[in-house]
């Protein structure tokens, strides 16, 4: 089987002109905890995921920030923060997101990319076709395909 079998072909993305604000806006609305950040021409230039926000956000030594305040915020209500925060959800998505990111060609057989999600201790990897992102394949998608037949 090849990942392309069974990768999720609708995904979601960024661009890379996109704020943080846009990123956590997506996180909380389709659910998930990272995306694909491309170009014009849909090339992947970079992933993010909300532990790189996470990691970010512990970089900054002066304040500690409550996860669901920060949440709130990006749903527009008011609360005390330091206007540092505020900052963060206007910093380009590539100021904090991965430049160097994992990914699988949509030929690779999935006993690969469940080794390669294993080892590299990732929940996704982009799925691409000649440079271009085509799909997001997730170690839920290999169980879950890796299972149906035995169970």
């Amino acid at each position: 089987m090849k990942a392309h079998e069974i990768m999720k072909h609708d995904v979601v993305k960024v661009k890379e002109a996109s704020n943080v604000r846009s990123v956590i806006e997506k996180f909380i609305e389709k659910g998930i905890s990272g995306m694909p950040i491309v170009n014009e021409k849909d090339e992947m230039v970079a992933y993010i995921s909300d532990g790189d926000i996470m990691r970010f956000i512990g970089k900054q030594k002066d304040y500690v920030i409550d996860m669901i305040a920060f949440v709130n915020v990006v749903a527009g209500e008011q609360g005390d923060f330091n206007e540092r925060t505020r900052r963060i959800l206007d910093l380009n998505v590539l100021e904090i997101a991965k430049k160097r990111y994992i990914k699988v060609n949509w030929d690779d057989d999935i006993e690969d990319v469940a080794a390669i999600l294993g080892r590299k201790q990732v929940k996704k990897l982009p799925v691409e076709r000649d440079g271009v992102l085509i799909g997001i394949i997730s170690r839920g998608d290999v169980i879950r395909d890796a299972f149906k037949a035995l169970l």
